[in-house]
């Protein structure tokens, strides 16, 4: 828990921002073949829950402001993955130790019955291998701007990484966040939620100020990013949902490509005005969104294939 929380809040930070970063959490670690994962805990154990996975370099408070309103009804966690956040980094990363770090979580988290598991961008390409994987264990993966696609060499582990830059330590925490920026960069962002956002990611290290995530976590993907999660997505049992961002990284044909491969069985909702990161400029309309398909998933019957 974090007794300072205002000093993580903008001056023009609206109510229901506030709201969601006092709610009360908690830090929480457990081992995963070795190393620790950290995850952040809302809510009562033993309620039903629903598990936060963040995209590639981010972190678990990059949902916080999503995640700790379901805190009223659910068990709510946010995990860091190995080589992101707070938790420790690995040697070699892969998609499969991954999902297994996130069904680990769930399992120490307290959840009440199978979770539902909300993954962005790389999240969502771990979502759909753990669903894959464990769709007997889960009841639904909602995948947020996640772009599954046939190999493309032009967007592979290597362009990923010179994406993010070389790892670089800031004498200052300052000149650090003013260099803050997400990849890929999109048009519009909320003001107070990249202040959060920002201070959340970074760390004191030896020298001065860096970021906190493994710039080896790109290991993971030895060839097109879009495509490691391409074998898994036909064997989803579980319930799926796709939100695809308006001007996002899941184009209409991305879109359609999924649905097809998901067995025409499978919700693919628009998140209107939103960028690749939607909790960063739309975090109302994609709260939104994943409310409506938990609501219908309480009060319908799944369609089989």
């Amino acid at each position: 828990m974090v007794a300072d929380v205002d000093d993580l809040i903008a001056p023009d930070a609206p109510a229901w921002f506030r709201r969601a970063l006092h709610t009360p959490f908690f830090d929480e670690r457990v081992d995963v073949d070795g190393v620790p994962i950290h995850y952040l805990a809302w809510g009562e154990p033993g309620r039903r829950g629903i598990v936060f996975v963040h995209g590639g370099g981010a972190h678990a408070h990059w949902w916080t402001h999503v995640a700790a309103p379901y805190a009223r009804h659910h068990r709510v966690v946010a995990i860091d993955l190995s080589g992101h956040g707070d938790s420790g980094w690995r040697s070699k990363y892969s998609l499969e130790q991954w999902s297994a770090e996130v069904m680990a979580v769930a399992a120490d988290a307290g959840i009440a019955g199978p979770p539902v598991l909300v993954g962005h961008s790389m999240g969502g390409f771990v979502v759909i291998a753990t669903a894959a994987m464990h769709s007997d264990a889960l009841a639904g993966v909602i995948v947020v701007d996640s772009p599954v696609a046939a190999p493309d060499p032009e967007i592979g582990a290597s362009h990923a990484k010179q994406a993010f830059g070389q790892p670089k330590v800031y004498p200052t925490a300052a000149e650090a966040l003013s260099r803050f920026h997400t990849v890929p960069l999109q048009e519009h962002y909320l003001s107070y939620v990249m202040h959060h956002v920002a201070r959340r990611s970074l760390h004191a290290v030896d020298g001065g100020f860096s970021w906190k995530f493994d710039h080896n976590l790109f290991s993971a993907f030895s060839g097109s990013i879009r495509a490691v999660a391409l074998p898994y997505l036909p064997e989803v049992r579980c319930r799926f949902a796709l939100l695809r961002a308006e001007y996002g990284l899941v184009t209409p044909d991305i879109g359609d490509s999924m649905y097809e491969m998901l067995g025409r069985n499978a919700p693919v909702v628009e998140v209107p005005e939103a960028g690749h990161h939607p909790m960063l400029d739309e975090p109302l309309v994609l709260t939104t969104a994943v409310r409506a398909l938990l609501a219908d998933w309480d009060h319908s019957e799944p369609h089989r294939r």
